[in-house]
């Protein structure tokens, strides 16, 4: 199947990958677009594991405030270059983090591995990267994260967070 220009302008459109990387995979899927994703997902995870040790200095703080002034959440997340962090899809994730922890008040720890040996709860309920995303419960803020590594080409990290409750 020829793959043709329009073809490869929609991949991109929906996967924010580079022009190469979706024509080599909707050549890779004979066209199949689903099949195509999943090829640029696959990848973007791999490179996500090898940015993994880049030093990630830039970055934002995303606030978010809900129910009606009665919650609130910092969040601190991190990238490689002040222009990744000034994009409209660093903003959204940033912003994505924020209302996911706080739509989630058990979230206590950012990775597994800070998580005390003696905290109650579930590893998907105290765990923020662990945790099903509130906008689609099929995919975790961890795949988020790594989804967005590989649309930006740098590390991000979610450095910390703060989040305040009235009476809590």
């Amino acid at each position: 199947m020829a793959i043709t220009a329009d073809d490869v302008k929609a991949l991109r459109e929906l996967t924010g990958a580079g022009v190469m990387d979706c024509k080599k995979a909707l050549e890779e899927a004979n066209g199949n677009v689903e099949k195509a994703k999943e090829i640029l997902r696959e990848k973007g995870i791999a490179s996500a594991q090898k940015r993994a040790g880049r030093e990630t200095l830039q970055g934002l703080v995303e606030s978010y405030i809900h129910a009606g002034g009665r919650i609130g959440v910092l969040v601190e997340v991190n990238c490689e270059t002040d222009f990744v962090a000034r994009t409209d899809a660093f903003k959204t994730l940033a912003h994505d983090i924020a209302m996911q922890i706080a739509g989630v008040p058990t979230t206590l720890v950012i990775n597994e591995d800070e998580l005390p040996a003696d905290a109650e709860g579930t590893v998907e309920e105290l765990v923020l990267m662990k945790q099903p995303f509130i906008r689609d419960a099929s995919r975790t803020i961890e795949a988020l994260v790594k989804d967005a590594i590989a649309q930006t080409g740098e590390n991000i990290q979610v450095r910390r967070f703060a989040r305040f409750e009235l009476g809590q």
